[in-house]
């Protein structure tokens, strides 16, 4: 019997480290070694976490040690900090204060990490360069096949995003153009689109939120800092943590409220987003993301939603004024408060225009305009599923073809769309009415 269960232990045991992501301690590489000088010339010093490569979600730090709940995970002195006044007291810093108008925090940080790159080897932040991505996985990188798999409103919101790259570049060319005395190249061949697309993403999805005095060089509110290191830790949004920066201490600081068992990876939460947000602003899809959700997009709200059309174009632009076409969306439990709340307004007659105030606050309609904004609610669900399911469709042809450029952001757009059709899915279960059939249900959902 004892060695039975010391054998039941055992298979245990093997099975749980089968679970744990495998890693590779990324510490002696050259690029992390000078990283880490560069800091510690600096006053930082490691001895909680190193770099490693985890076969989950690649590039992170491991804990060397286990770190108890609440410990101070890092702390990152104010000198090792990337920010608008480091900047500022750059070599770029004359030319930035004596441009008119005066160029945003944002942008200082985007043309200095290009600069930093265009230097290489001579420049003072070149440790730093280094370990930073070639490129992004975020929307804005995304190419054209692999956007248009995207769900409608984060296709939007990622041409969006592209979009607002491209007039950052395009509205700042003769500012750029003052630089040429630090460029040993044209400017024009620096700070191209694709090097302030790398910048902006880098600031994007690595800086930290740290408030900063309005500099009177500087146009708008100052809240981005670029932290070395720190910004390896990798998200996880069941993990809780306390961040931001010690005015006492003068440095930036992570404590997690979970603590970190020895050579495990050490994570932090980005904040409570779903898989569409962390994929347009950070390049990553969550698995088993508790805040999962698919966006309703109010182009998709007008497909479904079918009446008079002037009495339609009225209420959505109530809705419109009222600021009830953002953040609509679905879970597995079912319809969002706000989305139901809005399709029950479209289901009011024209002639109750008197009551479509009280609607928002959350009165009660009738029971024939429930009923109608519960089968609308279905109707929509589906609306969206036979997309989902016809881009899952075309993402696994594509993926056949094996094209190496699109396969990581494939792989990624293929994780949101399960998600989505799993969520779409439980959704509908949700709303089924208890006399409704498997048969009519699947059929509900594949018909044209």
């Amino acid at each position: 019997m004892v060695m039975i269960g010391c054998g039941r232990a055992a298979r245990k045991r093997k099975k749980k480290r089968h679970c744990v992501a495998q890693s590779v301690s990324l510490s002696h590489q050259p690029e992390y070694v000078e990283l880490l000088k560069f800091l510690h010339q600096r006053g930082f010093t490691s001895r909680l976490l190193q770099p490693a490569l985890f076969s989950d979600t690649g590039r992170g730090l491991q804990a060397l040690r286990s770190i108890k709940p609440n410990q101070l995970l890092i702390s990152l002195p104010e000198s090792c900090l990337l920010t608008t006044a480091t900047v500022l007291d750059s070599y770029l810093g004359h030319y930035i204060k004596s441009w008119k108008p005066r160029p945003s925090p944002l942008l200082a940080l985007c043309v200095f990490l290009v600069c930093e790159r265009h230097r290489g080897a001579d420049a003072d932040w070149s440790p730093y360069i280094r370990v930073l991505p070639a490129s992004y996985a975020c929307a804005a990188y995304f190419a054209r096949d692999a956007a248009a798999l995207l769900p409608a409103g984060l296709r939007r919101r990622a041409r969006e995003q592209e979009e607002a790259v491209r007039d950052l570049h395009s509205s700042n060319r003769d500012f750029f153009r003052t630089l040429q005395p630090v460029l040993s190249q044209p400017a024009e061949d620096v700070l191209t689109f694709e090097a302030l697309r790398w910048a902006w993403c880098s600031v994007n999805t690595r800086s930290v939120f740290m408030r900063r005095p309005s500099s009177r060089f500087l146009r708008g509110q100052d809240d981005y800092a670029l932290a070395p290191f720190l910004d390896l830790l990798n998200h996880r949004p069941d993990v809780q943590v306390e961040a931001g920066f010690n005015h006492e201490t003068k440095s930036y600081e992570i404590r997690n409220a979970c603590g970190t068992r020895r050579f495990r990876q050490a994570f932090i939460n980005y904040g409570c987003h779903d898989n569409q947000r962390l994929l347009l602003e950070y390049g990553f899809v969550a698995p088993a993301n508790p805040h999962a959700a698919v966006d309703v997009d109010a182009e998709i709200l007008c497909e479904v939603v079918k009446g008079d059309q002037t009495s339609l174009e009225q209420k959505m632009k109530f809705l419109a004024d009222n600021n009830f076409l953002n953040n609509l969306s679905v879970s597995g439990e079912g319809p969002s408060w706000r989305l139901m709340t809005v399709l029950r307004l479209l289901s009011l007659p024209q002639t109750l225009y008197h009551q479509w105030k009280a609607v928002l606050r959350g009165q009660a309609v009738g029971e024939e305009a429930e009923q109608q904004s519960v089968l609308t609610a279905t109707v929509l669900c589906q609306t969206i599923l036979r997309d989902t399911l016809t881009a899952l469709e075309e993402i696994s042809k594509l993926l056949q073809q094996g094209e190496p450029s699109l396969v990581e952001q494939l792989r990624l757009v293929q994780s949101l769309r399960l998600e989505e059709k799993c969520i779409l899915g439980r959704c509908l279960h949700s709303l089924r009415e208890p006399t409704r059939t498997p048969e009519l249900y699947l059929g509900a959902i594949r018909s044209p």
